[in-house]
């Protein structure tokens, strides 16, 4: 084999991995972006809150994104709404596929007029 062929078979590769990676890395994120508009809001203690369907569905569709990141859960339900304040926390559940409960935590991260980003835990 020539050496050239060599060097270009390992770039062809070390590219497919950093693909691979920065693609793992970006569908694993646990940070999510909410828009506060009329129908992803509710009141809670008298502020904006996400209502509790938002934020777990959210978290279930984030939480296992790809066969080799997180846990595969279900059932993900939240007691409340997440309130838009930053620094706000919420403990949401889910189940996993041999039935055990899972305990989520949500944190409130940043907060604007019109949205709202919010980060969970696996």
């Amino acid at each position: 084999m020539s050496s050239r062929f060599v060097v270009g078979f390992l770039g062809a590769v070390l590219a497919a991995v950093v693909v691979w990676a920065v693609g793992t890395h970006l569908l694993s994120d646990a940070a999510t972006t909410s828009e506060l508009d009329g129908h992803s809001t509710v009141t809670v203690d008298g502020r904006r809150a996400l209502t509790p369907d938002v934020v777990a569905k959210r978290t279930r569709d984030r939480f296992h994104p790809l066969p080799w990141v997180g846990t595969e859960i279900s059932a993900v339900s939240c007691p409340a709404g997440l309130p838009a304040r930053r620094g706000a926390t919420l403990t949401c559940t889910g189940r996993k596929t041999d039935g055990t409960t899972v305990r989520i935590p949500v944190r409130v991260t940043k907060v604007t007029a019109t949205s709202m980003t919010w980060v969970f835990g696996r």
